[in-house]
């Protein structure tokens, strides 16, 4: 009787100096995007860290990309429109459509696929790759956002890269 006393008292110990998770240690699963409705679920902070499309969509407003996530243990975001193998090369791109969609989780990285409409870029370490297209301009809210974006892969962007500050 002793010994299970002591084994409770050491749990309930431990659950009183164990860390609490805060939102930004929140390290979600990813999202398959199917409709607008989930679209805009997704790109919100309470979303996921990765938005996978595989389907041709267009929406009629703003999205908006906004958050802390992580993919294991680093801050990331990504936007996938494509599917892939077991390699996880490109097998089927998809286009994704909207007046505009809003950057502001850091560490966003937009892959493969096209995007029609404006970029907004709001937080730090954006990047395009794998071929993404984005046929639209790209504004940059901030000389911090504009000096951190890349472009590899064979990205590319149809506008200006424009600075909105």
């Amino acid at each position: 009787m002793k010994i299970k006393t002591i084994v409770l008292m050491i749990a309930v110990a431990a659950l009183l100096v164990a860390p609490t998770v805060s939102a930004q240690d929140t390290v979600s699963s990813a999202s398959r995007v199917v409709d607008a409705d989930s679209l805009m679920t997704a790109a919100s902070e309470d979303g996921s860290w990765i938005l996978i499309v595989h389907q041709d969509l267009a929406v009629d407003e703003e999205i908006v990309l906004e958050g802390e996530f992580k993919n294991g243990d680093v801050l990331d975001r990504k936007l996938a429109l494509y599917t892939s193998n077991e390699d996880h090369s490109v097998n089927e791109r998809f286009t994704l459509e909207a007046p505009s969609i809003t950057v502001k989780s850091p560490n966003t990285r937009f892959k493969a696929g096209t995007f029609v409409g404006d970029v907004y870029v709001e937080s730090e370490n954006f990047k395009l790759s794998t071929g993404l297209t984005i046929e639209g301009n790209v504004y940059f809210e901030n000389e911090a956002a504009k000096e951190t974006f890349t472009i590899a892969g064979g990205a590319t962007v149809t506008g200006d890269l424009v600075n909105n500050w």
